[in-house]
């Protein structure tokens, strides 16, 4: 059976204050700490804007001690997946060194190489990725496109043939976009990201990170999800799920939900996600009356 790791993209928003985080906070509060007792993985989003500093990886690595399952995602630097004008070892070696930390300590779920949507399928794409491949070889790897010209069975086995991982993605759908699916291309283990279905802002450009990424999924567009997640773990060893729509604690929320009906295991919810989110109320309900299953019928 597959182990479920199932989070949020990143941790350090303002608009969490008072949903997410509690307004008054105990001595010594961390975010990273305070998620860690609702969530077993962390995608680690400042590693695309700052090369990773190993002091810093270590320190997250100690906030992360008493949960010892608790895995990050490392989301590999824009220089290497949106500026693409060539990049030197010693970049690649100097990423490596600053996520040093998190793989000794067998804390490495993944290092996520996110492109574009306009990074299209064509031959110098291609042989840009395999380089890419070949630099980090000897980590876990994830890949994530948007374009549809990706969707097709040679690039699949591409994938397979470097032992990377697909990423199963959940973006507004426009012409060109690539679409919802469960694929897997690594056994080891498969990837989902849910960025929402704000298709206002998705492409707008003088839209900010908060509108492009402010969407709460409904039930039903869990339950499409969930199927595809659980067909995930038919075919790997783990299934990293990450929200990515951060704004409000929506993703927060979305990711207690999915854990729910994945896992069917009690929850611990922060109290003020209760209050801001109705359906999670109905979680705790039900797992008080015996129902596990967010969304099951009575």
């Amino acid at each position: 059976m597959a182990h479920y790791f199932i989070g949020t993209a990143g941790w350090s928003y303002k608009d969490w204050e008072g949903i997410v985080y509690p307004v008054k906070k105990a001595q010594g509060f961390h975010p990273l700490i305070f998620l860690a007792q609702y969530i077993n993985i962390i995608e680690i989003n400042s590693t695309f804007y700052r090369p990773p500093v190993i002091q810093i990886s270590l320190s997250w690595i100690k906030k992360v001690n008493n949960y010892p399952d608790f895995l990050f995602s490392i989301k590999l630097h824009q220089i290497f997946t949106h500026k693409r004008k060539g990049f030197t070892q010693k970049e690649v070696d100097n990423f490596k060194l600053g996520i040093e930390p998190i793989c000794v300590n067998n804390r490495l779920a993944s290092i996520l190489m996110q492109f574009p949507w306009s990074f299209i399928n064509k031959v110098s794409n291609k042989d840009y990725l395999i380089s890419l491949f070949k630099h980090f070889s000897d980590y876990p790897l994830a890949l994530e496109v948007r374009h549809s010209s990706w969707d097709n069975s040679d690039f699949y086995k591409l994938l397979s043939e470097y032992n990377v991982c697909f990423c199963n993605i959940d973006q507004p759908i426009f012409r060109n976009s690539i679409q919802p699916s469960s694929t897997t291309t690594n056994p080891q283990f498969s990837y989902v990201r849910l960025h929402g279905r704000n298709y206002k802002n998705w492409f707008k450009n003088d839209a900010g990170r908060d509108e492009r990424y402010n969407y709460l999924y409904t039930k039903d567009e869990l339950g499409d999800w969930i199927k595809r997640i659980k067909d995930l773990g038919n075919k790997s060893s783990k299934v990293l799920v990450i929200t990515n729509n951060h704004y409000r604690g929506q993703a927060l929320a979305n990711a207690l939900q999915i854990k729910n009906l994945i896992t069917n295991e009690k929850l611990e919810i922060p109290y003020p996600l209760l209050e801001q989110y109705p359906d999670l109320k109905e979680i705790v309900k039900k797992i008080k009356n015996g129902q596990l299953g967010l969304f099951e019928e009575k």
